[in-house]
């Protein structure tokens, strides 16, 4: 036990400050104690560690240092060729403009209007020098006389000799250009150029035919075109 410089209260010798008064107690013992340092209590060297079955420590040899890099020496006398320069862009052709048509005036159009040549088809009844006009606008014509049933568009009731011929004898029918004629049942028959048709059969009339209504040549008609 030692007694604290401060306040005289008994305290511990390893005590590091006062329990009373808080005196550090660690300056006053560095005082006290300056220049009576022992010889033992100086460091050791860095290169010996005393203790027993401890082996010295040895000091190693620096390491080398790395050689220095050495930069190749220059080539002397062979030229080095400068690279090719960059050909310059060529530019893309320009086309060259297309000309322009010149508007061509539009052929004048004839508004005339173009007359087909109507073909007129007749029959010339011989007996009686009369001229009967087949209408264009039918493709059939009945030759006969006044019936029930079929309505004759060419009558021969008013000729001579007409009771030879039959309510209902021929027929002219129209095909494109062309006049047929056949019998379709009459009781006394038809006769073109004097040669009989058969009942059933056509014959194309031709400018100039004579086409005989019953036998005898008694109602005849001749065809005409013009």
């Amino acid at each position: 036990m030692s007694n604290c410089p401060n306040c005289g209260t008994s305290v511990q010798t390893d005590a590091t400050f006062c329990g009373q008064c808080g005196f550090d107690l660690r300056a006053e013992a560095k005082a006290s104690g300056e220049g009576n340092v022992s010889p033992s209590s100086e460091p050791l060297p860095p290169t010996v560690i005393s203790g027993q079955g401890v082996a010295p420590t040895v000091a190693m040899p620096p390491l080398n240092s790395p050689e220095p890099l050495v930069e190749p020496a220059p080539v002397v006398g062979v030229e080095i060729p400068e690279p090719a320069p960059t050909p310059a862009p060529i530019p893309a052709p320009i086309p060259a403009p297309i000309p322009t048509p010149e508007p061509t005036s539009a052929p004048a159009v004839n508004t005339s209007k173009t007359q087909l040549q109507q073909v007129n088809a007749k029959l010339l009844h011989v007996q009686t020098n009369t001229l009967m006009e087949l209408q264009p606008s039918l493709t059939v014509i009945h030759i006969g006389k006044p019936n029930d049933r079929v309505p004759p568009d060419i009558d021969v009731s008013g000729f001579p000799n007409s009771e030879i011929v039959s309510r209902i004898h021929a027929d002219v029918r129209v095909e494109g250009d062309g006049y047929y004629i056949e019998d379709v049942g009459s009781a006394n028959g038809t006769y073109v150029n004097n040669f009989p048709l058969p009942a059933g059969n056509r014959h194309r009339l031709r400018p100039g035919d004579r086409i005989a209504l019953g036998k005898g040549d008694l109602v005849t008609f001749l065809f005409q075109m013009s």
